[in-house]
């Protein structure tokens, strides 16, 4: 399985990790500047966020050349400068592939706007139904219909995204030619790691269908049997030719068959999946635009479905709780304040230790949480601008309205990384494209010569490396109706060792009875943030705040 196991995967979003040339936002040079850094986390592979020519409507998610280097990051010398210096301390990478739409910049809708058949084929274009409404009533996931004016014609196209994001048409085996041919073209420059953007939504029927509601809809584009066979044909088209490729596919509102059959190493689709089930939890009736306490005991269970089922079935989780497109975890599920440490290794440890593979997202692992904020002023993504308007049309005054996106906004966690205590962080010289706060508190500099979570960080990669329970292992949750602790067991087929992870996940101690084979046992402890040393687990087991404690018995 190629070690997947064993692997790391930390994330830069390249706009706000390092600006070498002054102009406030980061770039491909500044991320060379800091491979003493990345060398130190000891991760095996980074996935980059796009850097590819894009207008940027939607952070470089609305691609216009699949081939060049957009300048504000750099050259393609500069990437290629990268890729080989990466690989001199071991570190792959991973590029961002999205390829379920382009942008309406790209020379492919250009072409289909000037009247060429055969790029007009490249996208959903459909006339308005007899009655002059829109082809379908799907909603964009931005807000607003899902169907835009195609030029001058009488034809609409599909985005399900932006209006500038135009849904390419899987359908037609020429799209999935280009495309494949884009990611041949980055495997040539040495790149074997793919993540893919959105990718089970690329099965969109031909006849294109009105919904009945939001849950119906997202199931006619979601998921579909298709995709199947698209990442299969993709599989053996590029990646699948390099034994050593490590794929993920972003996969939006999907199932665990689903996942199982995208993962499965038999299947010859993707290495891994990633799903957002478990950080939905903080979503008042399902709604991302509210503010609620996260559900603890929906979170074990889904997590324990989700790692139980996929395990028994064969399939690969990738495991994270941060990226560009969510809030910090530290806000959701830890606490900002007293256990700022404790709480970020709890988190940490409660995915770490689970069967998949670790991705850790830039400023993590010092501990970083979402920016303090006072006005819409200081936000610039346009899906917390547009949810804002929204909140506001129901009729949530703007302090309420301010207080819900504050909690939600995807550049909560795209603010720069924070190098040191200087006024933008040590980040840039000048003003950044994002404002950054609390970095004279929680900054590398800091972190590297006082702080503690960065160390942990790295205790949990050398398990992850070294511990065949923690690669290879078997995964089944316990104390599934505790009320604060959350808790598992890894296993292999050919041991009796097994190794038993406690993590609490409240700012309160708590203490529960162990399942009786547990009780009484000899045990080594194998990691602990509070530094627990003990060699038996008594029938009780009692947890400070946010501890975690891992031990492994025989």
């Amino acid at each position: 399985m190629n070690n997947l196991g064993q692997k790391v995967i930390y994330q830069i979003y390249p706009k706000s990790f390092y600006d070498s040339n002054g102009d406030g936002v980061g770039d491909i040079p500044g991320i060379i500047q800091k491979l003493d850094y990345i060398k130190k986390l000891n991760v095996d592979m980074i996935w980059f966020n796009p850097f590819f020519v894009s207008p940027q409507n939607d952070n470089g998610y609305d691609i216009a050349d699949y081939y060049k280097i957009d300048p504000r990051f750099g050259t393609m010398a500069d990437f290629e400068e990268l890729v080989k210096k990466l690989k001199e301390i071991n570190v792959g990478v991973m590029l961002d592939m999205v390829l379920n739409h382009c942008s309406t910049e790209n020379i492919w809708f250009k072409k289909a706007l000037a009247g060429d058949e055969k790029y007009r084929k490249f996208f959903y274009l459909r006339k308005a139904k007899p009655d002059g409404s829109l082809p379908n009533n799907w909603q964009s996931k931005f807000g607003g219909p899902a169907w835009a004016k195609f030029g001058d014609t009488d034809y609409y196209y599909l985005h399900l995204y932006d209006p500038t994001q135009a849904d390419l048409d899987w359908h037609n085996p020429e799209v999935r030619k280009e495309l494949f041919k884009v990611i041949n073209f980055w495997r040539s420059k040495g790149v074997h790691g793919f993540r893919f953007d959105v990718i089970n939504v690329t099965g969109k029927a031909e006849k294109l269908i009105d919904s009945t509601d939001p849950v119906e809809e997202k199931s006619l584009y979601t998921d579909t049997p298709v995709v199947h066979k698209y990442l299969k044909e993709m599989n053996a088209a590029t990646f699948g030719q390099d034994p050593d490729s490590v794929t993920v596919g972003e996969m939006s509102s999907t199932t665990i068959p689903n996942s199982i059959e995208y993962s499965k190493p038999s299947e010859h689709e993707l290495s891994m999946v990633f799903t957002f089930h478990h950080l939905k939890v903080d979503y008042k009736d399902g709604q991302k635009w509210t503010k609620t306490p996260f559900d603890f005991m929906k979170l074990k269970k889904l997590f324990t479905e989700w790692q139980e089922k996929m395990d028994q079935g064969g399939g690969w989780n990738a495991l994270f709780w941060n990226n560009h497109d969510q809030p910090w975890a530290l806000n959701r599920f830890g606490d900002t304040g007293k256990y700022r440490e404790k709480s970020a290794e709890m988190l940490a440890t409660a995915t770490h230790l689970m069967r998949g593979t670790p991705y850790i997202y830039m400023g993590e692992e010092i501990g970083m949480m979402d920016p303090h904020y006072s006005s819409m002023k200081n936000y610039v993504d346009v899906e917390a601008k547009n949810a804002y308007q929204e909140l506001l049309q129901e009729g949530k005054s703007q302090e309420e309205a301010f207080e819900i996106v504050k909690t939600k906004a995807r550049d909560n966690s795209r603010v720069p990384m924070h190098w040191n205590d200087e006024k933008y962080a040590g980040f840039s010289q000048v003003k950044p494209w994002l404002m950054p706060t609390d970095q004279d508190k929680i900054n590398v500099e800091n972190e590297l010569t006082h702080g503690e979570i960065f160390d942990y960080y790295q205790k949990l990669i050398k398990l992850r490396k070294s511990e065949k329970l923690i690669s290879d292992g078997h995964i089944k949750m316990f104390l599934k109706d505790d009320p604060q602790i959350f808790a598992y067991a890894r296993y292999l087929d050919d041991s009796d060792q097994k190794l038993l992870v406690f993590t609490n996940f409240y700012g309160e101690g708590c203490c529960a009875e162990l399942p009786k084979e547990y009780q009484n046992k000899k045990c080594k402890v194998l990691i602990s943030n509070y530094d627990e040393q003990s060699d038996k687990l008594d029938a009780l087991i009692s947890l400070k705040p946010y501890e975690v404690l891992a031990v492994v018995i025989d």
